[in-house]
């Protein structure tokens, strides 16, 4: 590994080989790297990250009140307990980050500032060839590496949706996208319009109007949101008792993954009654018990097909109630050289207009990929559960949950990727595929996921650039972690198995195929026989 630590050669004489090549270090990366470290000790491993730091999505948005939209009992790791509020800053949640990476050791296996131009895979080797360039002096870097886990998000840092408005350039104040935010901007006393109401907004207008002369919210439909104290009953009782940290995190995350799995059966079961207990809670933190949710706050569809905006103490609905935010449900006419004209006539003035409409999507970072040269078309491959694609051998991609903290699926992801890792070392795999079987013949294919289980703008204009799913439960990703607990036990399944396929003798189903390096299935094998 020692040419792993010298990374800041001016040259690289040979390709820097590796068991496994992680891509990105934010929250997907950092917790996976830990479980490999755990799971698979002998493994030898690097991070390529093509920012200066750690974090990725809590460093891309650095926008007033940046904070996270899921409690940290679960968006935080199962490993390392959350002391703080539920509901964390941007600045909180890069800390927290910060210590995993310290106590871990973790560091040392960061390539900082490589940014991976191209990945090629080669059948007669059995391992991938990683093309990155380095920044601080735009040198090529070439690693290899036997399995890539690739963990670096699923939207675009660089370039965040932006409509194509008309007589966006006629606007003669200030106009930018949340996403590229810059701190130097000093909106105290300004008229600020904010244009979109989903998370961003929900963090970004109550941050604006603490110190704005005002703000105005824009939007095109309603959102839900979701009330409550920054605070969670349990760990506090908890604490004052006594109960060690790792207690209170395993406790309180239990409780709290219970409590989310309830909701969201009852979101598809009675959907206007929790709308009326999302409108109970609003009236409760607004302060206004004749609160008017008719336009503004009245969706189109039903709790859940989009991500619930979580407002810790009501504060937007306090912002509104208390004068300092108008809402206007309606859509861009054109620009004008003052703020925006809408469909139904309004003028809405601004000097500062912030778009929060949300991301581009980004399948694989926009990495082009090939498989013995021939390029890999996400969109032509099915995908295994989420996280592997036909015909894209030793690789897993972290996509995590919607309704869910996204970590959830990276700590399951861990176990499965290190326990299929693992097996592979034990029947001296080098190879791993998912393929089709004889029974999947005629299988209905279909989008990444449907339409009315899950539909944000981002998803739904880059659809069509995702791998596609069955209509059987082992070739789509349901977006459900409760259903999905038992994922890890896949790889774990094989072992039992007459034959490399995980999908008979109760394991879930799924076509794992491991190959030995002359390309043979290799023969009944169980560990420790």
């Amino acid at each position: 590994m020692a040419e792993i630590r010298h990374r800041g050669r001016a040259s690289q004489p040979r390709p820097i080989h590796v068991d496994v090549l992680i891509v990105g270090a934010g929250i997907s990366g950092i917790g996976s790297a830990y479980h490999l470290q755990q799971q698979c000790p002998g493994k030898s491993y690097a991070i390529l990250e093509a920012k200066p730091t750690f974090g990725r999505t809590w460093d891309t948005h650095r926008y007033p009140g940046v904070r996270s939209d899921s409690d940290l009992y679960t968006f935080g790791y199962r490993f390392k307990p959350w002391v703080g509020a539920p509901i964390a800053s941007g600045a909180e949640i890069l800390k927290y980050m910060g210590e995993v990476i310290e106590e871990n050791e973790i560091g040392v296996h960061i390539h900082y500032g490589h940014r991976i131009t191209a990945c090629h895979w080669s059948s007669a080797a059995n391992h991938w060839t990683i093309e990155a360039v380095r920044a601080s002096d735009g040198a090529p870097v070439t690693f290899t590496a036997g399995f890539l886990w690739m963990c670096q998000g699923y939207y675009d840092h660089e370039k965040p949706y932006i409509p194509d408005w008309p007589g966006l350039s006629d606007y003669e104040g200030q106009f930018i996208h949340a996403q590229l935010w810059d701190s130097a901007i000093d909106y105290a006393g300004k008229r600020i319009l904010v244009i979109g109401s989903g998370a961003t907004a929900a963090t970004i207008v109550p941050a604006f109007a603490e110190k704005a002369a005002h703000v105005t919210m824009l939007q095109r439909s309603p959102t839900y949101f979701y009330c409550s104290e920054n605070r969670n009953e349990l760990a506090d009782r908890l604490r004052e008792v006594g109960i060690d940290e790792p207690t209170v995190h395993r406790v309180v995350r239990a409780q709290i993954m219970h409590d989310q799995d309830l909701m969201t059966r009852r979101c598809q079961s009675e959907p206007d009654a929790v709308f009326e207990d999302l409108k109970a809670l609003i009236r409760g933190y607004s302060g206004d018990p004749d609160f008017k949710f008719e336009p503004h706050f009245t969706p189109k569809y039903r709790p859940w097909q989009q991500r619930l905006a979580f407002c810790p103490e009501g504060d937007i609905f306090k912002a509104a109630t208390q004068g300092k935010l108008t809402v206007v449900t309606d859509t861009i006419d054109h620009f004008t050289a003052t703020g925006v004209r809408t469909v139904g006539g309004e003028e809405i003035e601004a000097d500062i207009i912030v778009a929060a409409t949300g991301f581009n999507l980004s399948v694989m970072g926009g990495i082009p990929f090939d498989i013995d040269g021939a390029p890999v078309d996400w969109a032509k491959t099915i995908t295994y559960r989420g996280m592997m694609m036909t015909g894209v051998p030793n690789l897993a991609w972290v996509m995590g949950y919607f309704r869910a903290s996204w970590t959830l699926r990276v700590d399951m992801m861990g176990d499965f990727v290190c326990n299929l890792l693992n097996h592979m070392d034990d029947i001296g795999a080098r190879r791993v595929e998912v393929a089709l079987r004889p029974e999947d013949e005629g299988m209905q294919i279909l989008p990444w996921i449907e339409e009315d289980n899950f539909n944000p703008g981002y998803l739904m204009r880059g659809l069509g650039a995702m791998p596609r799913r069955g209509d059987k439960p082992e070739w789509r990703h349901n977006q459900d972690y409760w259903a999905e607990k038992t994922l890890s036990r896949a790889s774990t399944c094989a072992e039992r198995s007459s034959s490399m396929t995980v999908s008979d003798r109760g394991c879930p189903s799924g076509p794992l195929r491991t190959l030995r390096p002359d390309g043979v299935a290799p023969p009944q094998h169980r560990r420790g026989a």
